[in-house]
């Protein structure tokens, strides 16, 4: 059985993730303003960081427009550094408890996906960069039972969904393209004609970032994301995973903000997706029975209606749900097994 963090660890990240879910977004800009002559007139600009990401934006000309809003910006400014400081120490304080934290290439990537509002725009972390965040959720090691490392980011989002907001101008992300550009990441070669792909790389390897949405046609293999600008990866039951969502924090810097799936859909969906694994994909077949195992196990003692309720779920959408969670149930431990049977 994982071990059982300490009861103030739990809190501490709870106030964590509550801090980041009241903050009010803000859409000035983060450092401090300077000005700027050019061709013999002033201008004023300030710098913005997004993880390590620096870039610097223009406010206006040097007048009596731009000086009134140069002091709403400090106001601002000074409300940004009181977060970033109550929130680096409460993630500084988890680090030192040996929590899982985000490298700096994926986190700082991470953090540019959130600022750019993606998540709440519809998108949800998954894959094993969600199943790290989980140990902080539960209050349990649970990736200390399967090793998790990995700088692979996978993204998903209801294609539905993302139609609906992209409706509404002010949430759509139409530059989000732009922004992943400005990290040197790429849209990777594909077999597609038209060299459509969900794949975003650096030409220099890592961090891989792939959009995934859900597929419901044998032959969907890529979805288009109006509300975020990208084409998705199609992929079959997905769309359980991505049920009711929960708020999670990175520990990267301030820490930083996404949406996980449900550890209990997590735990299922593994089950399934174990299954599906063919070819040279075999191999993570053991990844995800661990992460499934260590999930049920660990929600068995704290949350047993919530996963019941996730197998029942699950078990009720067809034989070939049936199918391949029987199998998968198959090859994990007795005492996993035991707890959904």
């Amino acid at each position: 059985m994982a071990e059982v963090l300490p009861l103030q660890l739990m809190t501490l990240y709870q106030e964590l993730v509550d801090t980041h879910l009241s903050r009010t977004p803000s859409a000035n800009p983060t450092g401090a303003p300077f000005k700027r002559i050019v061709r013999g007139k002033a201008y004023w600009y300030a710098t913005d960081r997004t993880g390590s990401n620096v870039v610097q934006r223009y406010i206006g000309p040097d007048n009596d427009k731009t000086k009134s809003r140069l002091v709403e910006i400090e106001a601002r400014r000074g409300a940004t550094e009181a977060f970033e400081t109550r929130c680096g120490d409460m993630v500084a304080q988890l680090r030192a408890a040996r929590l899982p934290t985000l490298d700096a290439a994926s986190g700082s990537l991470l953090a540019s996906l959130s600022a750019q509002g993606v998540f709440d725009l519809g998108g949800t972390l998954v894959g094993t960069m969600a199943f790290r965040l989980y140990d902080a959720e539960l209050g349990r090691r649970v990736t200390r039972i399967e090793p998790a490392l990995t700088q692979d980011i996978d993204i998903a989002s209801y294609q539905n969904l993302s139609i609906a907001l992209a409706d509404d101008a002010a949430l759509s992300l139409k530059d989000l393209p732009m922004a992943l550009a400005k990290f040197g990441l790429e849209v990777t070669p594909s077999i597609d004609p038209k060299g459509r792909s969900g794949r975003w790389r650096r030409k220099t390897g890592e961090p891989v970032l792939d959009f995934l949405a859900p597929s419901f046609e044998e032959d969907q293999d890529l979805v288009w994301l109006e509300a975020l600008g990208v084409w998705a990866q199609g992929l079959h039951y997905l769309n359980y995973l991505l049920a009711d969502p929960i708020p999670a924090v990175g520990l990267y810097r301030q820490g930083v903000l996404v949406r996980i799936p449900r550890p209990e859909r997590f735990a299922i969906h593994k089950l399934i997706v174990a299954q599906q694994r063919t070819g040279a994909g075999i191999a993570k077949r053991r990844k995800d029975l661990g992460q499934a195992q260590a999930l049920i196990m660990s929600l068995s003692e704290d949350r047993p209606a919530e996963l019941k309720q996730a197998y029942v779920t699950a078990m009720e959408q067809g034989p070939s749900w049936r199918e391949a969670i029987g199998a998968s149930l198959a090859m994990v431990g007795d005492e996993a097994r035991a707890v959904l049977e």
